[in-house]
């Protein structure tokens, strides 16, 4: 069996490599570009689009091993191997084989098929480390469908009473799966900066994203808008009137979700697994 540790990340002593970790070291394992995740790592093994972002974000002079889904890369007397994780787009799981067994660590994952993130895959393994962000059984989201047509309703009704929709969600992952998910109507749709950057990235993967421009502080009648969460309470939306404003996370589940975010509305879309599907996968 693959010897397992953890001080503030996940480590394998027997490859001396980290996973995911919260401090700098010197070889690390990186499983999405999320900034709880990354760090200025001497070396890191990583999806090609990770780096990408990453390098958005994190820009530095690095060793990278960029590594293509399900092809065995040797390292350090192993075999490792990365796995879609379903959580954003480039997001992987670590699998590792060597003479000691087998190991495979998530990262963030969703079992839910979303529309801005390769499907997850998954193969068994004598140890497995998994997140569980939504670990209670009381968190059983809705079907993604239902999610989806609700915020589309609230997006419609907002309009229809001469206010601007503004959604909030993750710059990275979570406002690209909004936007995939306005696919089709006929909402034309603006982007904080934060959220434009990264969502460029994106469109050259994901052809099915809908039109989308930079919003400029500009008129935003009969739009929507998708910001970060932090932007919310800001001068920039306080600016935008009349508005109402929409959280979308799986913490929407939680009593008094609304009052909580400070927002008129609060949908439970999320790029995590919910404690069904956490079941499923063990």
């Amino acid at each position: 069996m693959i010897d397992v540790q953890y001080e503030r990340g996940v480590y394998l002593p027997s490859l001396d490599l980290w996973l995911d970790p919260w401090d700098e070291r010197t070889t690390a394992f990186i499983s999405h570009a999320h900034g709880d995740h990354i760090g200025n790592h001497r070396e890191v093994i990583l999806t090609e689009i990770t780096a990408q972002l990453m390098e958005l974000r994190l820009p530095g002079d690095r060793i990278e091993h960029r590594l293509s889904f399900q092809v065995p890369f040797p390292f350090r007397g192993a075999e490792l191997t990365l796995l879609p994780a379903g959580h954003i787009y480039g997001s992987a799981q670590l699998f590792a084989q060597s003479d000691a067994g087998s190991f495979l660590y998530t990262g963030d994952f969703k079992l839910r098929p979303g529309r801005a993130a390769e499907p997850i895959a998954w193969r068994p393994a004598e140890t497995l480390v998994m997140e569980t962000t939504f670990g209670l059984p009381r968190f059983v989201f809705p079907p993604t469908e239902q999610v989806i047509a609700e915020l589309i309703k609230f997006c419609r009704e907002t309009i229809e009473e001469g206010a601007t929709p503004i959604l909030f969600g993750y710059s990275l992952g979570k406002a690209q799966e909004i936007l995939a998910a306005l696919h089709g109507t006929d909402l034309p749709v603006r982007l904080h900066s934060s959220v434009y950057q990264m969502t460029k990235v994106y469109n050259d993967k994901f052809h099915h994203l809908p039109p989308f421009s930079l919003y400029r502080g500009d008129d935003l009648a009969g739009s929507v808008l998708l910001c970060p969460p932090y932007v919310n309470g800001t001068r920039l939306v306080q600016s935008i009137k009349p508005r109402r404003t929409a959280m979308l996370t799986g913490w929407a589940l939680n009593p008094g979700a609304v009052h909580r975010y400070q927002c008129d509305a609060a949908f439970p879309l999320s790029d995590h697994a919910d404690y069904p599907d956490l079941l499923r996968y063990v």
